[in-house]
């Protein structure tokens, strides 16, 4: 049973969970967990870890449209080591600064390969769900896709300083409290495009046409990438980006590029559900396929 299948288990316990994050009264809390071997290729340093735990689990504050306030992460591995410990906290604080939180601590344990649990907290009072998505709706993303799949191939040709860069990326938390106001769905894309899409679709009762040749493709996937399909794939479907995916009506789109402080890219609309398929680019389906935990793509 991967991830999303458990969720679906779980949610006539939990009605709450589902979205990015959970809210309580203008609370916004979220956590994740990662591991060396599955999240953190070889060559992934501490503090880039550091970095990015804590940037997943603040990119999830975001997606609600929410204001990051602090976190915390439970950090264990084979040994406590002094200075791999020390840079993961320097990673964790440095991307808690960059959108505005603390760092404010966490545990530490032995465990038999590095694992990494970070929890946000975030507020508002006009959270952003992943319903309300209404045919006509403009599908949109912020910034550019691809980055971490790009950073994924470098790690594996051995080009670590590059891929580390690319890896850290910075949660659209500025953004989400800018499209707070106009976008009627968002969620982060941890899951790829394709599969964000899905997601919308499912919580918001539409289906999408999608615009591949308008996805915004991060450079560094050019230098990747085997050819055209295989640039469409590092964008669309690998995930982990971390970008905000959101729904607008065509009528607020120029509002919310006023308010935000990152490119935003229209790549499709919301239509109507149709027995066919949920959501198609070019007239096919796209697959529901990204990422998942426990699973495989």
């Amino acid at each position: 049973m991967d991830e999303r299948a458990a969720l679906r288990l779980l949610a006539a316990d939990l009605p709450d969970a589902g979205d990015d994050a959970a809210v309580v009264d203008d609370l916004v809390v979220t956590t994740d967990m990662l591991h060396e071997t599955t999240d953190f290729p070889a060559g992934t340093t501490r503090y880039t870890a550091g970095w990015r735990a804590v940037g997943a689990s603040l990119s999830d504050v975001a997606a609600m449209g929410a204001s990051a306030t602090c976190a915390v992460a439970a950090y264990a591995a084979v040994e406590l080591d002094e200075t791999e410990l020390g840079d993961f906290v320097r990673g964790a604080r440095d991307i808690c600064e960059a959108v505005g939180a603390s760092y404010v601590g966490g545990d530490l344990d032995t465990h038999r390969e590095f694992t990494t649990a970070t929890t946000a907290i975030g507020r508002t009072d006009d959270p952003v769900r992943r319903s309300g998505a209404e045919p006509g709706d403009l599908l949109c993303v912020t910034g550019e896709l691809g980055r971490s799949a790009a950073a994924v191939r470098l790690f594996e040709a051995g080009e670590t300083v590059r891929a580390n860069d690319l890896f850290r990326f910075t949660p659209r938390v500025a953004a989400g409290v800018g499209l707070r106001g106009s976008a009627t769905s968002m969620m982060d894309s941890s899951d790829g495009l394709a599969r964000s899409a899905h997601q919308l679709a499912e919580a918001g009762d539409c289906g999408f046409e999608l615009d591949f040749d308008a996805l915004p493709v991060h450079d560094a996937v050019e230098e990747v990438a085997a050819d055209a399909d295989d640039r469409r794939d590092l964008a669309a479907f690998f995930g982990e980006d971390f970008e905000l995916v959101f729904t607008l009506p065509q009528a607020a789109l120029d509002a919310a590029r006023d308010a935000t402080d990152v490119p935003l890219t229209v790549v499709g609309k919301a239509v109507e559900e149709s027995a066919d398929a949920v959501v198609v680019a070019d007239g096919e389906a796209v697959p529901d396929r990204g990422y998942t935990h426990g699973g495989d793509e």
